[in-house]
């Protein structure tokens, strides 16, 4: 296991840096906490921000922070020390958000009930910490299936947005990942020899999902048109394009 910051491949720091340009992801000063689950994807995030941050033209804070719903099978305490020796904060939340859903879930899966609890706690600890910007490691593959399930479960055209502001007006939140594909970041993730903990979710891995569905149907179709998510992306611009003036969410003293 590599403790260090890795360089990623061109391919995905292309594709990266042409989303941040494109939707104005990143600016001057901002204080960004990535959401890390330990997962292949916001692992392989994680380098590639903390690698920008040499270089970058402009200036911004980076740090972590893990919401551990309580569930078995999640254990991200190995990663504790992997995050002190890049030198970049950690922040650890845990909540029994499993234990919760059996009282209060009502008509949503376990899964869309889980994420929103799991983003109010990082909103809460952006605003604990001073952090202006969410990062999330939802990457094409993910934007593509959830459009289809908007489609063939809700009758709408939707997807998540590559850069938006919550309802509050208080924090931004980005996509950094929104032109890579899975491969690409499981790759990366693979030959780097980051730290993943496997099946993070273990509660989704044990059930069938709509989402599993649409990226198996995703799979089949590719093997018959390698141009699917070229295509896909472009039908989605329109419908990821949420992007705030450069005046939303100025940064906050933790004294505020």
């Amino acid at each position: 296991m590599s403790s260090s910051i890795q360089k990623p491949p061109k391919s995905l720091l292309r594709r990266v840096g042409r989303a941040i340009a494109d939707y104005s992801m990143v600016r001057e000063g901002d204080r960004i906490l990535l959401g890390v689950s330990g997962g292949k994807d916001s692992l392989s995030l994680l380098q590639i921000l903390a690698h920008l941050r040499t270089y970058a033209p402009v200036k911004f804070d980076l740090g972590i922070v893990t919401v551990d719903p309580e569930v078995d099978g999640f254990d991200p305490s190995s990663l504790k020390r992997y995050y002190s020796n890049l030198g970049i904060p950690y922040h650890y939340q845990q909540q029994p958000i499993m234990e919760q859903a059996k009282e209060h879930m009502d008509g949503d899966s376990f899964c869309a009930y889980c994420a929103r609890m799991k983003r109010g706690i990082m909103y809460s600890t952006c605003r604990k910490h001073g952090y202006n910007v969410l990062a999330l490691a939802q990457h094409l593959d993910d934007l593509a299936e959830s459009l289809l399930m908007s489609m063939f479960h809700g009758g709408q055209l939707r997807t998540m947005k590559a850069h938006y502001v919550n309802d509050d007006g208080d924090i931004r939140i980005i996509r950094p990942l929104v032109y890579c594909r899975e491969t690409q970041t499981g790759s990366f993730a693979q030959e780097a020899g980051l730290p993943i903990i496997p099946d993070s979710c273990p509660v989704c891995f044990d059930m069938p999902t709509q989402r599993q569905h649409m990226k198996e149907l995703l799979h089949r179709e590719e093997q018959e048109n390698h141009h699917l998510y070229a295509n896909l992306l472009h039908a989605m611009r329109p419908l990821m394009d949420e992007t705030p003036p450069a005046s939303a969410t100025r940064r906050k003293s933790q004294n505020d």
